[in-house]
């Protein structure tokens, strides 16, 4: 009797990973619509329902940090109807905030990368900087004098900047805001000296010459500005701090779903016309090699950055 049920069970297993999808799947986007996470999170999925032959429908469930969105998946059943649209700070945010209620390794099962956004550090024309060194000089002339614009603690920005300060053993003055928009707005008017900023963001600002690149933070050249050198090129060697989205599913999740969804996406974001349509715009779509690796992934940059914010006593607002 016991060996029959292991074979039932064997074989339903099989079966809903062959019959996968019956119905309509659900992508939770958990920031409201309009940023490059929701565009991508929608873009794929649309690419993806077509390969699936399914349904997906893409809610935004905003708040808390995104907190309320990953909450609501992270109690959702593990069978490949719900999955939730995360980027790095989904990796990084338990680490400064306690009420955070997940654990980015543990209760999540990852699907795939599904694009990798660069950062730039840029500057206004003003600064007397026209090369990466030559602001790190600047930077050491004036102890925490320099200011960089952020839009908070724990964003992208304040975390490549103090990643920054500490490879290249200077101090500036973190100039927090709300938002990113605005940020741009006063390092573009001088209020502030510097930030780091996605590429996409930033690129049509650079070419009306309203800032001015001095690097990026990948290992290789964006192809938006082929001009300007990596940070690891101007003398912080193996410097990379990149923004990246991508899709994870509860824990618990049959491996034969995920392997189904990371394959439809990895020939989503593959295709050479999707891939070019925005690398225009900055955004270098790419997919896991599997869902074992993205997983693994996940892991790595929340330790990273849970190391990182103890050094460097970073604390949510």
């Amino acid at each position: 009797m016991r060996f029959v049920l292991v074979l039932l069970l064997f074989f339903s297993g099989a079966a809903g990973g062959q019959g996968y999808p019956s119905k309509p799947i659900r992508i939770v986007v958990p920031l409201v619509p309009g940023g490059n996470q929701d565009i991508m999170a929608r873009a794929v999925a649309e690419e993806v329902s077509k390969g699936l032959g399914q349904q997906i429908v893409v809610e935004n469930r905003p708040g808390q940090s995104a907190i309320i969105g990953t909450q609501a998946v992270k109690a959702a059943a593990p069978d490949g109807y719900t999955l939730l649209s995360v980027a790095i700070t989904f990796a990084r945010v338990p680490a400064i905030v306690k009420s955070a209620g997940y654990d980015p390794a543990k209760d999540f099962a990852g699907v795939s990368l599904i694009c990798r956004i660069p950062q730039v550090l840029v500057v206004n024309p003003g600064v007397a900087a026209r090369s990466v060194q030559e602001l790190i000089a600047l930077a050491r002339s004036q102890p925490g004098g320099l200011s960089y614009a952020t839009s908070g603690n724990g964003s992208t920005g304040h975390v490549a900047g103090e990643m920054f300060m500490r490879r290249a053993g200077i101090r500036m003055l973190q100039v927090p805001y709300k938002g990113n928009a605005q940020s741009l707005v006063d390092v573009m008017g001088g209020q502030v000296a510097m930030m780091f900023d996605q590429v996409s963001t930033s690129a049509a600002h650079i070419k009306a010459g309203k800032l001015r690149a001095l690097g990026v933070t990948t290992l290789t050249r964006s192809p938006l500005f082929p001009d300007v050198p990596t940070l690891d090129e101007s003398g912080l060697a193996g410097f990379e701090d990149v923004t990246w989205n991508g899709y994870v599913a509860p824990a618990g999740t049959p491996p034969e779903v995920l392997t189904r969804l990371h394959a439809e996406i990895a020939r989503a974001v593959n295709r050479p016309e999707f891939r070019q349509r925005y690398l225009e715009r900055g955004i270098e779509t790419r997919a896991s090699a599997s869902p074992q690796e993205f997983s693994a992934y996940i892991k790595s940059e929340a330790e990273a950055f849970a190391a990182l914010a103890r050094e460097a006593g970073i604390k949510a607002e």
